[in-house]
């Protein structure tokens, strides 16, 4: 037996040290919520869960993305529908112009209504979202993955010659209907090929949204697999330190007192 060196309290002690780091680290663990309180807990963890916390957010700009350009296309359609009505009543305005049993004047009251309807057409053709020109020929490139990969949507021209032939029309005399009447039949075709292209870019847009929820779920339920704590698993091993905590110092206080021992050999 010695006095110097006291290798039992110098050993309690170390596994005391251990102990409450332990205790400490599993404390973190359960107050934070995550399993990786620092780098050295996980390195290649921290780096794949790094790189898919990246991933998840673009992915969630991504689906922004594509929830403004499906509110830009339902606004375009919003404004197309009631052009469609405008069309259809200058459609019937311009066969109502055809009535032999109507004077000049009569197709003046229809002509007025008529160039009102046009004129409506025309200005709706100036709308914007956002600053964004709703009605131009010109294709929008809208991202629709963490790679900033694009889909080209298509531009609706409400400035095309088809549409503005059929607002230059007047139906003032009969002949003037006569070829109103074929040029708003050719702008209401032209509105009915350009709504259907909205559909598909809005049906499009929409797989490819929900493509991306289902995409941000899984990368989301991956790195919560690396990150975050079982608080069931890590309550038991809080346990464990915290009694291991309570044995070592109890052990130490123990190690401590037996050098005392050597005073009665020297009684």
């Amino acid at each position: 037996m010695v006095i110097n060196t006291n290798i039992s309290a110098e050993n309690s002690a170390r596994l005391l040290a251990e102990s409450s780091a332990m205790l400490a680290k599993s404390l973190a663990r359960l107050s934070s919520g995550s399993k990786i309180v620092g780098p050295a807990d996980d390195a290649a963890g921290t780096a794949v869960a790094l790189r898919l916390d990246a991933q998840i957010n673009r992915v969630s700009a991504a689906n922004n993305n594509i929830g403004s350009a499906i509110s830009f296309n339902q606004t375009q359609d919003g404004f197309l529908s009631k052009i469609a009505n405008a069309f259809d009543r200058m459609s019937e305005l311009a066969i109502l112009a055809q009535d032999v049993t109507k004077s000049d004047s009569d197709r003046a009251l229809y002509n007025a209504e008529f160039q009102q309807l046009a004129a409506y057409v025309n200005n709706v053709a100036t709308k914007d979202f956002n600053g964004v020109s709703l009605f131009s020929s010109a294709s929008l490139s809208v991202t629709i993955d963490s790679d900033g990969n694009t889909f080209s949507m298509a531009g609706i021209n409400l400035s095309g010659s088809t549409y503005t032939t059929a607002t230059g029309s007047d139906v003032s005399t009969t002949g003037a209907a006569a070829t109103a009447l074929a040029n708003v039949k050719a702008a209401i075709a032209q509105l009915a090929t350009d709504r259907a292209t909205i559909g598909a870019n809005a049906t499009r847009l929409q797989y490819t949204s929900d493509q991306l929820s289902v995409l941000q779920e899984n990368l989301t339920a991956a790195t919560s697999r690396i990150k975050d704590v079982d608080v069931a698993e890590e309550s038991t091993q809080y346990a464990r330190y915290n009694i291991l905590v309570q044995a070592g110092t109890a052990m130490l206080a123990q190690a401590n007192v037996v050098p005392q021992s050597m005073l009665k050999l020297l009684q």
